[in-house]
């Protein structure tokens, strides 16, 4: 999770709502790491789960990621939540939840839904003060910028 909030200060600092995420194998070797894009890459679909995924079905070559666990910053939105429910990922951690669109266990819960094809493992609340401080910091610099 570490290189994951490490990766969400470099989206902060590019402009880009401050998310990371990373997928490790089963052996815990890091396979995939991305940060939110969609500022840089004029892409609704570049968080940074999505992101890390598609990096991690390049190194495996396969879209099938069960024996994969993701890391990301924070809980995961509708898109990503579908993502990751269709990579048939093994494990998903997350750091703080999302009030808005958390869409794993805050506002929805996708997995577990009748709509799901497959059940996801979930640890959640994971190092959550240092993503939740990460997320509001950026947020309030912005608001202090445009003010």
């Amino acid at each position: 999770m570490s290189r994951a909030i490490a990766l969400a200060q470099a989206a902060g600092e590019a402009g880009e709502v401050p998310v990371g995420a990373v997928v490790v194998n089963v052996s815990g070797e890091l396979i995939a790491e991305a940060e939110n894009r969609r500022e840089r890459d004029h892409d609704p679909t570049a968080h940074a789960e999505i992101m890390a995924l598609r990096q991690a079905g390049q190194a495996l070559s396969t879209w099938r990621l069960e024996q994969c666990t993701l890391y990301v910053t924070l809980e995961p939105c509708p898109m990503c939540s579908g993502a990751i429910v269709q990579s048939r990922i093994g494990l998903l951690v997350y750091g703080a939840d999302d009030p808005k669109t958390g869409a794993i266990r805050t506002v929805m819960n996708l997995p577990d839904s009748a709509a799901s094809n497959h059940r996801i493992a979930v640890l959640g609340g994971i190092l959550e003060e240092p993503c939740r401080q990460q997320l509001k910091a950026w947020f309030l610099q912005r608001r202090q910028a445009t003010e």
